[in-house]
């Protein structure tokens, strides 16, 4: 079983209890609730998919490898027990959750990346990341016509939630959002002014999703990309990578980059 702990070793919920001091003893509560509450009340949890443990957990966090003892109640996700012997920590948090764990802790800032000069390399990538966006829009058809809505944000966080869980989604998220998204979504509206508008802000945001899908590489299928294709949103990722990042007012495209994400470049494809 494993438990995720704050980064500090003690518990999410109350914050008394150190697993990083127990580790080769065992932590027991004598306050619980009776296992007919079902295994999300008072007791001591722990999970056998570490990325269940998200449940009630977030990045960043410490994790380790328990033996429950005395099971109150469980169900496939999470169990809940009077005590947990505390086995081992873990370290290799990339390895245990199966995602870029790592990465997602110091997520890669473009507008701190000195752009490159911008060339037919960079204008072909924009074309594959216009064309990727386009077929996420028009798959969704009648059922939502909303170009806002109907967006690569949600076609990401649909396949992510599927392979892990929503509360994985929604940490990593969180925390890449906090930590470059508001950045780059600062930037880009102070370099367009008056331009701003829904269509960029949907531009934005759609890149800022792609870069943190690319956190999860074990997703090997995904939909709007042949099977020979592994990442569809990679075009994205890949301006990401080399401090650029695109905008569309829903006529024009244009590329940012720099400490203020300067427009670099602009044109219609």
């Amino acid at each position: 079983m494993y438990k995720l702990t704050r980064p500090d070793g003690f518990d999410f919920y109350s914050g008394t209890i150190n697993y990083r001091d127990a580790i080769g003893s065992v932590i027991r509560v004598t306050d619980f609730d009776p296992p007919e509450l079902g295994p999300c009340r008072r007791g001591l949890h722990a999970s056998k998919n570490p990325n269940d443990c998200f449940i009630g957990a977030k990045i960043p966090c410490a994790a380790f490898k328990v033996k429950g003892i005395q099971k109150i109640a469980g169900d496939k996700e999470k169990s809940r027990y009077q005590a947990l012997k505390v086995i081992e920590e873990i370290y290799d948090l990339d390895t245990l959750f199966g995602w870029r764990y790592s990465e997602a802790m110091s997520p890669v800032n473009p507008f701190k990346i000195i752009p490159p000069h911008i060339n037919e390399e960079h204008i072909s990538l924009l074309r594959q990341w216009a064309s990727v966006r386009a077929s996420v829009r028009d798959s969704v058809g009648d059922y939502a016509r909303d170009y806002v809505r109907a967006s690569v944000w949600a076609s990401i966080g649909d396949y992510v939630r599927d392979y892990v869980r929503d509360s994985v989604w929604d940490s990593v998220g969180d925390y890449v959002w906090d930590s470059v998204g508001d950045y780059v979504w600062d930037s880009v509206r102070d370099s367009v002014g008056d331009s701003v508008g829904d269509y960029v802000w949907a531009s934005v945001r759609d890149s800022v999703w792609a870069y943190m899908g690319s956190l999860f590489p074990k997703i090997k299928i995904w939909e709007y990309a042949p099977k020979s294709i592994s990442y569809p949103f990679q075009s994205a990722v890949d301006l990401w990578l080399q401090g650029l990042v695109p905008s569309f007012n829903g006529e024009i495209w244009q590329l940012h980059g720099g400490e203020k994400g300067e427009i670099l470049w602009e044109g219609k494809l």
